[in-house]
């Protein structure tokens, strides 16, 4: 039966999910960057095998680290049966495991999560169970609700792009009888190399225990003046750089690239929270930068 949720009991749903799965756990959203509180309970099934993980992110075909973080896939990596996925033109969030399913407006985004007016529906017998490594739909009771958003999220899965899997190896033990969990194998992975090759503006300072912020190019014109977009202050006009190192060492604890800042790069006009490291600029003065500094 669907029940609506909304405030810290949707956040507490979804908690749930993570800690009930047994068998599966699908994630599905468009921009991913785990809470604390889904982090720690997702460790707990980083020693079993027998949950399969299946998850799709989108958006920003561009550059895909500004909807998954490096360190949230350094993360999933490390599961020893995981798929990843990747869908241009998703904006739907659904999470499930064997038993229940939400429908929501809610990324599986730690700032979502603490800030945002979100809500969704739960379903108690959501499903997408998986039979000779087809994902198909396997359904608990005559629920329009889940039987639709079920198949639904199947085809998505099914259409995303396979970016990463890691599969578990079995070994035979009592003649054959039973299986037991000897390794697990990555088949696929398209990420590594896009997350390891991409520059990184935490290259000037040490590396964050946090993240890596999205990939950047620097445009650098050395005698142009810029200004720095938490402080307002005079710097050297760089949209790959836009913070003076006093403002960078604050911004480094979470090296979060959308988090908003107070000034635009280009005029240091107050910006009202409309620029961030990964948007310097504010939308009206983006013409006239790209004029002047040939962006």
């Amino acid at each position: 039966m669907a029940k609506f949720l909304r405030g810290n009991d949707l956040n507490t749903e979804v908690e749930k999910i993570l800690e009930t799965a047994q068998e599966k756990i699908i994630l599905i959203s468009p921009f991913i960057k785990l809470h604390d509180r889904y982090a720690s309970v997702l460790k707990t099934k980083l020693n079993n095998p027998k949950i399969e993980i299946t998850i799709v992110f989108g958006k920003n075909e561009d550059d895909i680290s500004r909807s998954m973080k490096q360190v949230d896939f350094d993360f999933f990596k490390e599961f020893p049966n995981i798929q990843i996925r990747y869908e241009k033109q998703l904006h739907a969030k659904y999470y499930s495991n064997e038993t229940s399913a939400i429908l929501t407006s809610m990324n599986l985004y730690s700032y979502s999560q603490d800030n945002n007016i979100e809500a969704g529906v739960i379903t108690k017998s959501g499903i997408l169970g998986r039979t000779s490594n087809k994902l198909i739909q396997n359904f608990t009771t005559d629920d329009d609700v889940d039987a639709d958003s079920s198949a639904y999220f199947s085809r998505v899965i099914d259409q995303a792009d396979l970016l990463f899997k890691k599969v578990p190896e079995y070994e035979s033990s009592n003649f054959g009888i039973s299986k037991k969990y000897k390794t697990s194998n990555i088949e696929i992975d398209k990420l590594t190399d896009f997350f390891t090759n991409s520059s990184s503006y935490t290259s000037r300072s040490s590396k964050s225990n946090y993240e890596k912020p999205k990939p950047v190019t620097p445009k650098i014109k050395v005698n142009d003046t810029g200004f720095c977009i938490r402080t307002g202050k005079p710097i050297p006009f760089n949209t790959g750089q836009p913070l003076c190192d006093e403002a960078f060492k604050s911004w480094s604890k979470y090296s979060d690239s959308d988090y908003t800042e107070k000034y635009c790069h280009f005029s240091g006009e107050p910006s009202n929270g409309e620029t961030c490291v990964s948007k310097p600029i504010l939308k009206k003065n983006w013409k006239k930068a790209k004029e002047k500094f040939n962006l």
